[in-house]
């Protein structure tokens, strides 16, 4: 290949007054977000072109990130854990991924929803043989009466962000984006949403009705192979319920009277889950599959202190302290509570009591209809996503907000998690060029990158003779730009360590005017 066919591939913009002039790139795998094939040239031709005709992009390295969601903080960390937000943006934008930012809101991975699914959901850090990996769902979303419903399968990546393998509903069903945890036994459990004909006429629907059962399975990653299977419709009565049933032309629509949304492991190592429409947490036997208790609903198995009642709740967990956490919208089909909360409650399973022991509000009480989290951080803080609202909040042990930001208004992220994490990409940092007053702007960054603290960018008359002095630059978020005085022939970016030492570095650009 020629040196010229090879820069028209690419997608880098050089322009003088926001005028484009030419088109191309050095970026290579993280500019192509992840995927080294034939339709990486064409994706990102597709970019440059778009840029060009919508003025200067967001990010001149990227191009194709002009509708990346910004991430806005609106209370600056203070004494936070440190680490990650991991966020899955969904509206809004168009541009539906798993997104990353640090605690500036600046963006540090992002990847794109691959055709044919159409979101990302639950984009998180968990272990897997003793490894740290991302994982998420990808799929379509579906459902009634505004509840959504997905058809999918999760996806499990390393520290350089390639695929290690795609965990899938055993039989013919597709697994439910609601949740997915990695035990320790690198089994996952997560839910399949299955609709099954049902006679609905005790509940005033049709006899031909159809129902929404709740499936958890836990499968081998490995292997694949099912290790177990538990049905709701087999232990959870339909009375159990606080959804209406579909009705006129709906009602033959799969009646979502469970809607589970979160399973994971007690310390005991039986199942918890939540059961959104039945306003209720379950324990469940993970031998026989039998419910050890319900807490919450029309049928709890304990006293509750009145203000530890929840309702359309979401992400159940058990706590180090051996305490219980739930996220309580207060708010769904009905609206219950004035605002949602991360709730903490002390469960006795022998007394069969559940006492309030405290609660985490956002500053603003939001109150949000759909999905969310809260999650307990290593320190005794903890972190919430506030779902349907595009909110986050970090909070110190006794609820006070150490850290909060949001993504758009007219975006979502169905949960959202503070975390620890260190990216190695394994392609090259992506460069754009432009002209300002005569002299060259050096646009670097590097999709998932975390160990990124200076860039340098060195020029020159030919690739290998990069003899000028080189520029260098602290990195500011996700792209940092650097001047180069006059207009050399060649421009190549550099990623520096902390200590200087060179992590990476673009292909040599040639500016063209």
């Amino acid at each position: 290949m020629t040196e010229s066919s090879r820069v028209s591939r690419r997608n880098l913009l050089l322009g003088v007054g926001g005028a484009a002039l030419t088109g191309v790139v050095g970026g290579g795998l993280g500019y192509a977000l992840g995927h080294d094939n034939g339709s990486a040239a064409t994706d990102e031709t597709a970019g440059a072109t778009e840029a060009a005709q919508a003025g200067p992009p967001k990010y001149r390295s990227r191009p194709d990130l002009r509708t990346l969601p910004d991430v806005t903080i609106t209370t600056a960390a203070n004494g936070t854990v440190g680490g990650y937000i991991c966020l899955s943006p969904a509206a809004g934008s168009g541009l539906w991924g798993t997104l990353m930012v640090d605690e500036k809101g600046s963006p540090v991975w992002f990847k794109k929803v691959p055709d044919p699914a159409t979101v990302a959901i639950d984009f998180k850090v968990q272990r897997y043989r003793d490894q740290p990996v991302l994982t998420w769902w990808e799929g379509t979303i579906g459902g009634t009466g505004g509840q959504g419903v997905g058809q999918g399968e999760f996806v499990l990546a390393d520290r350089s962000y390639r695929e290690i393998t795609r965990v899938r509903a055993a039989g013919s069903e597709q697994a439910d984006q609601h949740d997915f945890v990695i035990t320790p036994q690198d089994t996952a459990l997560f839910w399949v949403y299955d609709p099954v004909p049902h006679d609905l006429t005790a509940q005033g629907g049709p006899p031909d009705g159809v129902l929404h059962d709740g499936v958890i399975q836990e499968v081998d990653i490995a292997t694949g192979k099912l290790l177990f299977q538990w049905r709701a419709s087999e232990h959870v009565g339909l009375d159990e319920s606080y959804a209406p049933l579909p009705q006129g032309e709906s009602a033959h629509l799969p009646y979502d009277y469970f809607h589970a949304n979160s399973v994971g492991l007690a310390a005991d190592g039986n199942i918890i889950i939540s059961a959104r429409h039945t306003w209720t947490s379950y324990k469940i036997n993970k031998t026989s599959g039998e419910i050890m208790w319900r807490l919450g609903g029309k049928k709890s198995d304990f006293t509750i202190d009145e203000n530890a009642k929840f309702s359309w709740q979401h992400d159940f967990r058990q706590r180090r302290d051996g305490t219980y956490s739930v996220f309580d919208n207060g708010a769904g089909i009905t609206k219950d509570r004035d605002y949602s909360r991360g709730l903490v409650m002390k469960v006795d399973e022998a007394a069969r009591t559940a006492r309030f022991v405290a609660e985490f509000v956002h500053p603003d009480k939001l109150s949000a209809p759909t999905q969310g989290s809260f999650r307990e951080l290593a320190d005794g803080g903890s972190f919430i996503g506030w779902g349907q609202m595009p909110h986050f909040t970090e909070h110190n042990a006794d609820g006070t907000v150490r850290l909060a930001g949001h993504l758009p208004q007219d975006n979502q992220s169905y949960r959202a998690y503070k975390t620890d994490w260190t990216g190695v990409p394994l392609d090259q940092p992506a460069l754009g060029l432009h002209i300002e007053s005569g002299n060259v702007v050096v646009s670097a960054s590097w999709n998932g990158t975390t160990k990124v603290a200076k860039w340098r960018a060195r020029s020159g008359t030919q690739p290998g003779a990069l003899a000028n002095a080189p520029i260098e630059a602290p990195r500011t978020g996700f792209e940092t730009r650097l001047t180069i005085q006059g207009t050399p022939e060649y421009v190549v970016a550099e990623a520096l360590d902390a200590k200087g030492t060179v992590l990476g570095a673009s292909a040599a650009i040639p500016v063209r005017v």
